[in-house]
């Protein structure tokens, strides 16, 4: 059976040394890893973020050229001449005046 050393509370330990270190250059150890991490960070969202509008950028041009190719299928020419004799050709006997219910007005 293996015995366990016999050491009171609060003795040094391995990470003690560590600590010490810690003590002495805080930047090393909290410092620097903090930057680290920013850096890198900022560099990875920017990265990210130009991928996000890389995709957007080519699903909007895709659908661009689609609505583009069909709209010159079913395109006719426009003449003002014709839209003028279009517009004259219609006459205003087809409507019909329909009287409709009034809200009813509270006089207080």
């Amino acid at each position: 059976m293996v015995k366990f050393e016999n050491r009171p509370y609060g003795q040094s330990s391995s990470f003690d040394a560590l600590a010490s270190q810690a003590k002495k250059k805080p930047f090393l150890f909290f410092g620097l890893p903090f930057l680290t991490i920013m850096v890198a960070g900022s560099f990875g969202l920017s990265q990210l973020t130009q991928t996000k509008f890389d995709h957007r950028d080519r699903r909007h041009t895709k659908v661009q050229k689609e609505e583009a190719i069909g709209m010159d299928k079913n395109r006719r020419k426009l003449s003002l001449q014709e839209e003028y004799f279009r517009l004259q050709a219609k006459t205003d006997d087809e409507w019909e005046q329909v009287r409709i219910n009034r809200p009813s007005e509270n006089k207080n």
